[in-house]
């Protein structure tokens, strides 16, 4: 065992994950003269919010638009980064389905044009017939979607990508998220107001049409942020995985990392973790209560791999991503680099990034490069997008535990451990998406991030009020009364059915 880092009396806080909600709160901590030491386990900033470089190429994992509605949020990113490091891109995005490429959000004339008069017709024919013989179960994702809209529709604009994001069938999700996502929208409604346009409407929300975006990737905003955290005090461990945290009466006292194969012990005199809240809990020493760990352990998560392909620049498209709806293919959304930043891409090229929704272990997780490359490849020219002969170099990222599973019961076993940190382990605070195992996004995870430094100050704040609204982040409301939602930052996650381990 090294030598103790610090001593009890002045003993940092140390902050665990060096993402948007770690590298947040070191930030704040060092503002108000705090010691803080952060602890990652990788050898990159930025968690999910990084940007990978590969042969000088910048790949942005998921795709992170600069937009929020908090003012703290959108006034600490231009306190790290100056203006002129910003973008101002359009916001745009389709969906693919057998060839065709239909407006996202849908519009009733562009998808009459590329379904055709035939299969308007039946659309409309079949919407009709669940208005006479609605679905029985409208209590899951697809009887909901499918009692608003008609099987057709459904199955064209909703099931394929849904499934392919969560990796089960439609019925298996809970109808609340898609009630959450659609709200009072149906086929009726839509074409009642592509007809009639109604002037003064405050219930249809529309999204965002530009955003924010650091000109080298979210990745810029991090590492920048790091390199105000080391000038002003504060310390950044790389490859440095928590594997203890040790708890003394109410308190843990200190952190043992793992370096070089070797551990190494941290005195702390508070815990800020966004690492993923089953490792934190699994981590305590002496151990969590049972009923603690069995929640912990029940904790599941999504994966996430990225093949990114190199073609000519008229090759790609001016849409900041393409949802894949057509049936057939395992990739989900396609970024267009270029059209985030040409600071991201070369003279001449751009870069196309395929995503495929895994899980760790399963057949396409344990590919090869060379053959999720080859994958990418032919889904790219079997969906009409590419030429095989056009694509060029080829690049895989995997991410790990890239979105907690929101699984049926999975927020009673969020509370479980939340109540438990709150009343025994006082001086830990769990924060961002994967620290709290909550639908959050990077602003979200920003403001918890804040939140849990005030209570370390002193100022009172309940970390877990942040991302409580139903209204989706990237929406606007088309009224003019300007007021602003009485609570949260966010939108609710989808609700899946319980995960059997022994499958």
């Amino acid at each position: 065992m090294a030598p103790e880092h610090g001593a009890s009396s002045d003993a940092p806080v140390v902050v665990i994950g060096a993402g948007p909600a770690g590298l947040t709160a070191a930030y704040e901590l060092v503002k108000r003269g705090r010691a803080v030491t952060v602890l990652e386990a990788t050898d990159q900033i930025g968690g999910i919010s990084r940007t990978e470089v590969r042969d000088d190429w910048r790949f942005d994992i998921g795709g992170h638009r600069f937009f929020t509605k908090v003012p703290e949020v959108e006034a600490l990113w231009h306190e790290i980064l100056p203006d002129e490091d910003f973008l101002q891109r359009p916001r745009m995005s389709r969906i693919s389905y057998r060839g065709k490429l239909y407006d996202y959000p849908l519009k009733a004339g562009n998808a009459l044009k590329n379904l055709g008069i035939i299969e308007a017709v039946r659309c409309v024919l079949s919407y009709v017939w669940v208005r006479i013989r609605p679905p029985k179960d409208q209590t899951n994702f697809e009887g909901w979607v499918a009692a608003r809209f008609g099987w057709r529709l459904y199955n064209i604009f909703f099931k394929t990508y849904t499934e392919k994001l969560w990796g089960i069938p439609g019925t298996e999700i809970q109808a609340d998220w898609a009630a959450q996502r659609i709200k009072n929208l149906s086929l009726f409604s839509a074409i009642k107001n592509a007809i009639f346009q109604p002037k003064g409407q405050t219930e249809i929300t529309t999204l965002i049409d530009t955003f924010q975006y650091p000109k080298y990737g979210p990745g810029m905003m991090w590492e920048r942020c790091r390199d105000l955290v080391v000038s002003g005090g504060g310390e950044v461990i790389m490859n440095a995985p928590v594997v203890a945290l040790h708890r003394e009466g109410k308190r843990v006292t200190a952190v043992t990392v793992l370096q070089n194969g070797e551990e190494k012990l941290i005195r702390c005199s508070d815990v800020i973790s966004s690492m993923p809240l089953q490792h934190l809990v699994q981590g305590m020493n002496p151990k969590a209560p049972q009923e603690v760990r069995e929640a912990a352990e029940g904790l599941g998560y999504r994966d996430f791999i990225t093949v990114a392909i190199v073609v000519p620049v008229e090759d790609g498209f001016p849409d900041n991503w393409i949802y894949i709806h057509t049936p057939g293919v395992k990739v989900g959304r396609i970024q267009n680099y270029g059209s985030w930043s040409p600071y991201l891409v070369k003279d001449g090229l751009t870069c196309l990034g395929l995503e495929y929704f895994v899980n760790e272990g399963d057949g396409t997780w344990t590919s090869t490069d060379e053959d999720l490359i080859a994958l990418a490849k032919s889904e790219l020219a079997q969906l009409g997008l590419v030429k095989t002969e056009r694509m060029q170099a080829g690049f895989v990222v995997r991410v790990p535990k890239a979105y907690p599973i929101y699984d049926e019961g999975y927020d009673l076993k969020v509370d479980t451990i939340r109540h438990w940190l709150a009343d025994e382990v006082v001086n830990v605070q769990a924060t961002g998406r994967n620290g709290m195992h909550r639908y959050n996004n990077q602003d979200h995870s920003m403001v918890t991030a804040m939140y849990a430094v005030d209570n370390i100050c002193g100022i009172e704040r309940d970390l877990w009020t942040v991302n409580v609204e139903e209204e989706y982040h990237e929406e606007k409301r088309n009224d003019s009364s300007g007021t602003a939602p009485a609570a949260g930052t966010g939108r609710a996650a989808p609700v899946l059915p319980r995960r059997d381990k022994s499958a």
